[in-house]
């Protein structure tokens, strides 16, 4: 058993089920038992504590009770209380640890986000947060070594289904930062919002969130939780899965469409024209209410964020926008880098939907961001508004394309290292072509010349051996002009497959 590739970043994923050609199962019953067992040893050499509690809860995924079940069972036999949440998200995993009276020690989802339906997997949290890179890594080479107790007399397991805590937690923050007076106990009365859970663990924001608090949900679509996933690929950034809830949206004539991913730790909305509003629509719109309450700080993004963003936060909401590197983690600790450096930020977010608030422990929680939305909705509806408005004047590019370059080699990291580093020596003798400082993350350029008028950034994947390039530009026809352009540069690297 190689235990280290499960190790996906800071989270743990594998092959739950057979079905895809080629994708040997490797995340069994018995290896998630291993990993119960290891992962309390790992919060006992933490915290120097013997009693340890765990709260563990799934998404809809059809491999998802079974390994719970026995990722329980590896709890349990190292003498840890256990306490099955069942369906949860995985924001609502993290609250275990700090619930008021009865809180946890660690809370563990089980889930692989939006992968297929074959793939499962677990992330970890203490009350500081979710666990790192580094923390994964101990854990796997605990369950690798066999370093832990498994002789322990097993206790009995605690139901709770803590997603109806969770959801009254939502409820009261609505309530509470909307105030409506004349409408206080249901401040989205009359309002129509419909909820595209895409048959993953979302659903309960439809009926115990949105409806308690006065909205009309009829129309709501994929709530029921399916590890199919049938209807399309619970993903806020899955182009179909945008066009189901924008088409919605329409058809039921709502004033807003919200979608999540499997595990609701990601989302995106839609606005009553059945307009997406995600990627950087979306971190616009947060970075409208954020720095409307916290004046002149700084927006944490990833590195694929668009120059008309930059304008958006830095000209028309007077703030300063950090662009960071891709992978939640990394801009939410850089976020709180920043914060513990002196320098005021309240929000770390990726165009993916990963959306983090200071206020909200630094949690990338979906269901918290559209609730964050809400109270803003309510507000403005009650002055005859809507949240469009917050966004009226960001400045979106003609043309934007993602494209992804394969590298045909063992050592692709290197390669790729090499690749960037070359092509940066090439771009200082382009002409129009600059490149961007201070960038964190492979080499952005800008492009200046009439017929592109845009950027580019072509960067290294954080796990695969590919090199993805994102091109915005301002003019038809600019995106291709710069691609071509690009293309001639990187033409003498074999192993690098240009499509």
């Amino acid at each position: 058993m190689n235990w280290s590739k499960l190790q996906n970043g800071s989270d743990i994923r594998g092959v739950a089920l057979e079905g895809v050609p080629s994708e040997e199962v490797n995340l069994t019953p018995e290896v998630a038992t291993i990993l119960g067992k290891s992962f309390v040893q790992w919060l006992r050499n933490k915290s120097g504590q013997t009693n340890v509690s765990v709260a563990v809860g799934t998404d809809s995924r059809l491999s998802g009770i079974i390994l719970k079940n026995a990722f329980i069972e590896g709890l349990n036999k190292s003498g840890a209380k256990v306490s099955d949440c069942g369906l949860a998200s995985t924001p609502a995993m993290f609250m275990t640890t700090i619930s008021c009276d009865k809180a946890t020690t660690a809370g563990v989802m089980i889930t692989a986000s939006h992968l297929p339906f074959n793939r499962n997997g677990f992330k970890f949290f203490t009350a500081k947060g979710g666990l790192d890179k580094k923390d994964i890594t101990e854990i796997l080479q605990i369950a690798e070594n066999k370093v832990y107790n498994d002789d322990c007399e097993a206790t009995p397991v605690n139901l709770w289904s803590f997603i109806d805590e969770y959801s009254l937690f939502l409820v009261d923050y609505i309530r509470r930062n909307a105030n409506i007076k004349s409408n206080y106990e249901k401040p989205l009365q009359g309002l129509k919002i419909i909820v595209d859970a895409g048959n993953g663990a979302g659903g309960f924001f439809a009926s115990k969130v949105l409806q308690p608090l006065g909205a009309i949900t009829v129309g709501s679509q994929f709530l029921e939780p399916d590890g199919h996933f049938p209807n399309h690929v619970p993903n806020p950034e899955d182009k179909d899965a945008m066009q189901s809830i924008c088409d919605a949206v329409v058809r039921e004539k709502a004033d807003l469409g919200v979608i999540f991913d499997t595990d609701v730790d990601r989302s995106a909305i839609v606005d009553a024209n059945g307009n997406p509003v995600n990627r950087n629509a979306l971190i616009a719109l947060i970075s409208a209410v954020v720095l409307n309450e916290h004046p002149g700080s700084t927006i944490v993004t990833d590195s694929i964020t668009s120059d008309g963003l930059t304008k958006f936060i830095e000209t028309e909401l007077k703030g300063k926008h950090h662009r960071f590197q891709r992978g939640y983690k990394n801009v939410i600790n850089e976020s709180i880098r920043l914060n513990n450096a002196g320098e005021e930020s309240w929000l770390a977010i990726e165009t993916s939907g990963h959306a983090a608030l200071k206020e909200n422990y630094f949690l990338d929680d979906g269901a918290y961001l559209v609730a964050k939305l809400l109270v803003e909705m309510a507000k403005l509806n009650a002055a005859g508004k809507t949240l469009t408005n917050l966004i009226e004047k960001l400045q979106q590019p003609i043309e934007s394309v993602e494209l992804r370059y394969t590298i045909d080699d063992v050592d692709f990291g290197n390669y790729g290292r090499k690749i960037l580093a070359e092509l940066a020596s090439k771009v200082t003798n382009e002409d129009g072509w600059e490149i961007v400082s201070p960038n964190y993350e492979g080499l952005r350029v800008r492009c200046t010349a009439p017929n592109e008028m845009g950027w580019f950034l072509l960067r290294m994947s954080l796990h695969d051996p590919v090199m993805p390039l994102n091109i915005e530009s301002e003019v038809v026809g600019g995106v291709e002009n710069i691609a071509a352009r690009l293309r001639n540069m990187l033409e003498g690297y074999e192993r690098l497959k240009i499509k």
